[in-house]
């Protein structure tokens, strides 16, 4: 009777380790994350605050970003710049997807312009566009070429990742049926 209560309290013990470790874990334990070439799931400090359905890994990358209402801005910003069929259609893609702080972040003025501008709407949307699948392993010293036509590169380890030196990812590694979301905290220029 005893053996048992001690294997349920390990098992218990080993569960509540385990739970933050699978969802990327809390400050004091990325250290030890660190140590590991990249991680193999979805990863990322921003990830719990992220609200979604419960898989988005059967749906297309437009419906896989619907489901995250903090990149209802994005969704709306592609859906303007009439990109979501185009984007759907692309096998394999990586999507640097800014989150709604990242576009509050860009004066109102710039935004407005923006979203005035279709032609650089398109483009700009396109530089977070990767026409390959990036896996964590890729990040830690990447450099891509992007639909928009110009490179963005990647930086870091474990679990703490910029784009272009200054987009950090909140949370990588979502999986879409077509795509690879990597969630940053920015919204990317193109260089002119």
């Amino acid at each position: 009777m005893r053996s048992t209560r001690m294997r349920t309290a390990k098992a218990a013990a080993a569960t509540v380790f385990a739970i933050p470790l699978a969802l990327g874990g809390v400050a004091s334990q990325s250290h030890a994350q660190d140590a590991s070439p990249s991680p193999s799931g979805t990863f990322g400090s921003g990830c719990s605050a992220l609200a979604q359905k419960a898989s988005t890994a059967r749906d297309k990358v437009s419906e896989a970003a619907a489901a995250y209402p903090q990149l209802s801005q994005l969704v709306a910003a592609a859906v303007r710049a009439k990109l979501t069929s185009k984007l759907d259609g692309k096998p394999d893609i990586t999507i640097f997807a800014p989150d709604n702080q990242a576009f509050q972040k860009v004066t109102t003025s710039q935004l407005t312009s923006l979203l005035a501008d279709k032609g650089q709407l398109k483009k700009v949307l396109t530089y977070h566009v990767v026409d390959q699948k990036i896996t964590p392993n890729d990040l830690s010293n990447g450099s891509f070429k992007t639909v928009e036509g110009g490179k963005l590169t990647t930086s870091g380890s474990g679990t703490s990742f910029k784009v272009n030196g200054k987009a950090n990812i909140v949370c990588g590694n979502i999986k879409a049926a077509n795509a690879t979301i990597y969630v940053i905290d920015a919204v990317l220029q193109p260089p002119s």
